[in-house]
């Protein structure tokens, strides 16, 4: 998806100046995406902006404000094109963040950030297509992209944030799923589905 020609409209709820500017920063040096973030510092800031405007994704403290009650949120305000990302600072019971779309956390760094933001605002159309690959979810699909570059199991986990037993696994499921059992036919299928570029691979060709 390429999102150079279209502004990314982020409001930012959190009432830290500097949890809410550092983040706002971020995500306007973001690489091939074009973010123009909005602050806000308050739960009435939040309403009085969300009732004129419809931010394409809105990142917000669970905390914000005591406690903020995301589902009646939803109910009152609620825009069905809005994606809502928690923005975790703190220790946070996982159960609260089912509501929202996905989570940041502040010890996220840039690339998670943009790969996290890219995914909320997939469009139908790469859904279909997502669907049409043999339902491989995002993790999966990054994980082959990885696979196809080379990448060894710890690598792939080290970029991925994730366990190097959760990447052998995956990768059990891609192969389940597609009937590819070596890197060849992966890199193959990769291609073929655009998941990577000719010259990305071609060192490991």
């Amino acid at each position: 998806m390429n999102n150079n020609a279209s502004s990314i409209k982020i409001t930012v709820a959190e009432t830290s100046v500097i949890i809410r500017s550092g983040l706002t920063a971020v995500l306007k040096r973001l690489p091939n995406l074009n973010v123009h973030p909005i602050e806000v510092s308050s739960p009435e800031s939040l309403q009085s902006y969300i009732h004129l405007n419809t931010p394409d994704i809105l990142i917000v403290n669970p905390t914000f404000g005591g406690w903020f009650d995301i589902a009646t949120f939803k109910a009152e305000n609620g825009k069905a094109e809005t994606k809502y990302l928690a923005l975790v600072c703190s220790v946070i019971d996982s159960n609260s963040l089912k509501e929202y779309d996905d989570h940041l956390s502040i010890c996220d760094d840039t690339e998670t950030i943009a790969t996290k933001i890219n995914q909320l605002l997939c469009t139908e159309e790469e859904e279909e297509k997502e669907n049409e690959q043999e339902t491989l979810s995002q993790r999966e699909k990054e994980i082959i992209t990885c696979v196809v570059k080379g990448m060894t199991n710890k690598a792939i986990a080290d970029q991925l944030y994730l366990s190097i037993h959760t990447v052998i696994t995956h990768r059990r499921n891609i192969a389940r799923k597609l009937q590819i059992h070596s890197p060849a036919g992966l890199t193959i299928y990769a291609i073929v589905n655009k998941l990577v570029e000719l010259q990305d691979i071609k060192d490991n060709l």
